[in-house]
């Protein structure tokens, strides 16, 4: 039965194989439940050492397409607008002085006190100058009465020059004839017998016919003087006209005494403010000499726009202006004009590109800006204060 003994072993041999081979499987499994615990816990170590994931990057692109909406809104809502932070308001600043010198014998200003047109502001001492009026009234009245003798004097020469000639006329007339009958009486003289007459009434005849002679000669040299009747009347008007001119000149210093007598009182122009006062009461003016400023209620804005903001500026284009001092402040006005050169083209030393290195830079040209409304009646708008005007292009 060795057949039958040997089974035993074998079926001995297949449970030995069986019970490794479970036991291969058990630790198999044992092995497998630790690699998964291992797993596991590589993969929660994994997930620690990850990135924030996508909701950042969802975030950063939500933010990116609102700037870019924000963006193209901004630009729809401004794309026909322009504006500049390089403007200043501006506006007449008159400067006051006198025109004749003297003493300030009255004096009606302030610092930054506001006037009215025509008010009177400063006086000088009037005497002198209405002393100078006086002497040129005098001078004035003694030039008329000159005048009105040389037109008395025109009148009597218009009747007594032609008078005088026909005098000198009849007068020659008168020794013509005498000249005759001393001739006649001559030539008797000559031809009668010589026993009928003496020598004494010979030489009588000859001297009667030489003086008659010389009063002819006589009467025509006055007749040649009388007759010179026009010029003798020009001559008379001339004088009248001289008058004439001379009481114009007396008038004209008259005129001239008068107006600086009126420039003792220095007026308001316009009205405005008193600015830069450098004169006091008593102080000793002279002429052309400023003595204080007046800035007046028109105030404009002056705005440096950049040469490649004007290309559709133009004229009469409304505008909105923010004023740095008071920011609650809102002016409106239009542009009034624009000014036909740069900034530096009319500053002191203009610059000269025809020589050495080129560099382009973007010119600014002034552009003047009405105000229309907005303007506060107790809140004053000093010149240059900054402002920020927008324009609204067309």
């Amino acid at each position: 039965m060795p057949d039958q003994d040997a089974r035993p072993d074998h079926d001995e041999d297949k449970a030995g194989e069986d019970s490794n081979r479970g036991g291969q499987k058990n630790d198999s499994d044992k092995n497998g439940g630790q690699d998964e615990s291992n797993s596991k816990s590589n993969d929660k170590s994994n997930g620690q050492k990850k990135g924030p994931g996508k909701k950042p990057l969802i975030i950063l692109a939500v933010v990116v397409v609102l700037l870019i909406v924000g963006g193209l809104i901004w630009w729809f809502a401004t794309r026909n607008q322009v504006s500049t932070d390089d403007a200043y308001t501006d506006g007449d600043a008159v400067t006051i002085a006198p025109k004749v010198s003297g003493y300030v014998v009255v004096m009606n200003l302030g610092d930054n006190k506001f006037v009215h047109k025509d008010d009177l502001l400063i006086k000088i001492d009037p005497r002198d100058y209405q002393a100078q009026l006086d002497q040129a009234n005098a001078q004035l009245g003694l030039a008329k009465a000159q005048l009105n003798a040389a037109q008395v004097q025109l009148d009597i020469a218009r009747v007594q020059y032609p008078a005088q000639l026909t005098q000198a006329k009849a007068q020659e007339q008168s020794a013509q004839a005498n000249l005759t009958q001393t001739r006649a009486a001559y030539e008797r003289q000559r031809t009668v017998d010589v026993r009928a007459t003496s020598q004494q009434n010979i030489d009588t005849a000859t001297a009667q016919q030489k003086s008659a002679l010389a009063n002819v000669a006589q009467a025509q040299a006055q007749v040649k003087t009388a007759s010179l009747v026009p010029q003798q009347i020009s001559q008379a008007q001339a004088t009248v006209e001289e008058r004439r001119q001379q009481v114009e000149q007396a008038e004209a210093q008259v005129e001239a005494a008068a107006l600086n007598l009126s420039y003792t009182e220095l007026r308001a122009p316009a009205d405005g403010w008193v600015t830069k006062r450098n004169v006091q009461y008593g102080t000793f003016l002279q002429a052309g000499t400023s003595i204080f400023s007046l800035v007046t209620t028109t105030v404009w804005v002056t705005a440096n726009f950049k040469e490649s903001q004007l290309e559709r500026m133009r004229p009469g284009d409304s505008v909105d202006v923010s004023v740095d001092a008071y920011p609650n402040l809102k002016l409106h006005g239009h542009v009034d004009s624009i000014q036909l050169g740069s900034g530096s083209r009319f500053s002191a030393f203009p610059a000269e590109n025809a020589t050495g290195n080129f560099v382009k830079i973007v010119q600014r040209v002034p552009v003047k800006i009405l105000i229309d409304s907005g303007l506060q009646p107790d809140l004053a708008l000093p010149l240059g204060l900054s402002v920020v005007p927008k324009v609204m292009l067309k």
